[in-house]
């Protein structure tokens, strides 16, 4: 395989990922976006709420089988390893645009929030993007979007995985990213029925992913993972001086990449 071709797939999978994310900023918020989580119902209550749930569960069940260790090994028999990351990025674009293409709001407002509160609320939604887009960087966003992997595939460089270490928010709780998440979720100026069946079915999944990453974590880290799992909280950080360590190097984890 050429090395100019990865290099270009991982390049539109990871400019994908940008505008992929860009909409979910408004679709999930309320913002500027044509199709958005709120809304005045456009059909039948029943209808919605069964074609959510099942754009819902194709992207869980998306996001995580091809996050499996198992389906790894698998996976890269078929497709080159230099783009196994990127195709996994392209398939999580992909589901995401049908989900904001075919989204049905389902009406019926639960709270909607005006003046300083609704700016506050909105303060919070985007304090959950930076919070989760800040912890990519702290490990290794390039990586993390396969466009490391695709770049040293074209330099003719072995691939070598990142170095695991304890950064900054990674010292006081051991999953960052999906802290961030869980802010953008429930930080809503308008909660809405579907908007509110997307917050659970995402919390669910979140923390249901949570187990399966932490198991695929201790086969690989063992002893040190269990330390770490031990002594850093899982998403609410601990206050007070004892509240966590900051001393060991320690493995940590992501929602695109472990899950």
């Amino acid at each position: 395989m050429s090395r100019i071709v990865p290099l270009l797939y991982g390049a539109v999978a990871y400019l994908g990922f940008l505008g992929v994310s860009l909409y979910a900023v408004g679709f999930i918020g309320g913002f500027i976006t044509p199709t958005s989580l709120d809304g005045p119902p456009t059909g039948p209550p029943g209808v919605a709420l069964t074609i959510d749930s099942a754009l819902l569960a194709a992207f869980a069940l998306q996001h995580s089988v091809m996050a499996r260790p198992a389906f790894k090994r698998w996976w890269i028999r078929h497709v080159p390893q230099p783009v196994e990351r990127s195709t996994y990025v392209m398939a999580t674009n992909l589901v995401l645009l049908v989900l904001f293409a075919a989204w049905r709001p389902i009406g019926g407002v639960l709270w909607s929030t005006a003046g300083l509160a609704r700016g506050a609320v909105i303060g919070v939604y985007l304090l959950g993007w930076a919070v989760l887009f800040y912890a990519t960087w702290l490990i290794d966003h390039f990586d993390l979007f396969g466009l490391r992997q695709v770049w040293r595939r074209f330099a003719d460089q072995p691939y070598v995985a990142p170095r695991f270490h304890t950064p900054s928010l990674y010292r006081i709780v051991r999953h960052p990213i999906y802290v961030g998440w869980l802010l953008i979720f429930w930080a809503a100026p308008t909660m809405t029925v579907a908007h509110l069946l997307f917050a659970l079915a995402t919390t669910t999944y979140i923390l249901g992913a949570i187990q399966l990453e932490e198991r695929d974590l201790l086969d690989a880290f063992g002893r040190d993972y269990a330390e770490y799992r031990r002594r850093t909280p899982m998403l609410i950080p601990r206050l007070g001086r004892n509240g966590h360590s900051l001393g060991a190097p320690t493995p940590v984890s992501s929602l695109m990449k472990d899950q």
